[in-house]
C-alpha cells in the first residue's frame, strides 16, 4: 500500500455507493468510517435537501467545504458527497492525506439506482438534469482520483475487492 494508505476518501456521483462500500471497506481494513453528508446534517440539523430548500446548491457546497476542511479524517475511510469535487481547496487536503478512489458507475446504471433525484438533497444548479451533472463532474472525479474502481456492473462485494486490491498495490 502507498504512503497515504491510512486515509482512503471516496469520491463519485450520488448513488455510486461511496456510504456502503465506504463501510464494508472500513470494516474490512480496520478503519474508521465518516460520511461527509451525515457530519454536513449533524452540523447543521437539517437534511441536505432542507439545506437546499432554505438556501441554495451554492450554500450546501460552502458548508461541505467547511467539512472537507475540518472534519478528522487519520486512520479512516470517508464517504463524501457527490459535489465535494467542486471543492478545490478541500479536495487539496484530502489528496494529501489519503489515496483518493474513484467509484465510476455508468449514467444509466446511476439512472436506475437514483429513483429520488429531486428530493435527495443533490448540490446542483436549479433544474440540472442527472446527465448534465453527471457530465459535468465526472471530469473533476477523474482529475482528483488516485484509483478508478469501475463499479457500475460489479456486486457489492466485487467493487470491494476491487478497490482492496488496487490499494494494495
Amino acid at each position: 500500500m502507498n504512503s497515504k494508505a491510512n486515509s482512503i476518501v471516496l469520491i463519485g456521483m450520488p448513488g455510486a455507493g461511496k456510504s456502503t462500500v465506504g463501510i464494508l471497506l472500513a470494516k474490512e481494513m480496520g478503519l474508521g468510517f465518516v460520511d461527509t453528508d451525515v457530519a454536513i446534517q449533524v452540523r447543521e440539523g437539517k437534511t441536505l435537501q432542507e439545506i437546499l430548500d432554505s438556501s441554495d446548491y451554492l450554500n450546501l457546497r460552502a458548508i461541505e467545504e467547511q467539512v472537507l476542511l475540518s472534519e478528522p479524517i487519520d486512520g479512516k475511510v470517508v464517504a463524501t458527497g457527490g459535489s465535494a469535487v467542486y471543492s478545490q481547496a478541500g479536495m487539496a487536503r484530502l489528496k494529501d492525506s489519503a489515496t483518493v478512489v474513484f467509484l465510476d458507475v455508468p449514467l444509466r446504471e446511476l439512472e436506475k439506482r437514483i429513483s429520488n433525484f429531486n428530493s435527495r438533497g443533490i448540490a446542483r444548479k436549479p433544474d440540472q438534469s442527472l446527465e448534465s451533472l453527471f457530465e459535468e463532474r465526472c471530469k473533476l472525479y477523474r482529475q482528483y482520483a488516485d484509483i478508478c474502481v469501475n463499479s457500475g456492473q460489479q456486486s457489492l462485494q466485487e467493487t470491494l475487492e476491487e478497490t482492496l486490491e488496487s490499494l494494495a498495490q
